[in-house]
């Protein structure tokens, strides 16, 4: 369920509809630094995600705070400008391969 807690996204997706995975929207992380109930809808998210048997996956982390309250919460992914802006597909490779040179 992609931008989960805004717009159409809804609890009962979770019951009717085959979820794997949950992507906690953005906006959720961009309040993190200001506001405490962002934080809380956060952790309770990933925690309802983790007892459903889900992935969860956060967009639009931009800044190291946000990555390491994600890490600390359990998040299982994290995706946004911290790591790389999107790319053309030519340039794939490259990103892979810069990821993989960080890793060793």
């Amino acid at each position: 369920v992609d931008d989960f807690g805004t717009g159409y996204s809804s609890l009962a997706y979770l019951k009717s509809f085959p979820v794997d995975r949950l992507k906690i929207d953005r906006s959720f992380l961009e309040g993190l630094a200001h506001d405490g109930k962002d934080s809380a809808i956060i952790e309770a998210v990933i925690g309802m995600g983790h007892g459903l048997g889900l992935e969860i996956v956060a967009e639009g982390v931009e800044e190291e705070y946000q990555h390491r309250f994600l890490l600390g919460s359990c998040c299982d992914i994290g995706q946004g400008y911290l790591w790389s802006r999107p790319q053309p597909s030519e340039q794939f490779p490259h990103c892979i391969d810069s990821l993989n040179s960080l890793c060793a």
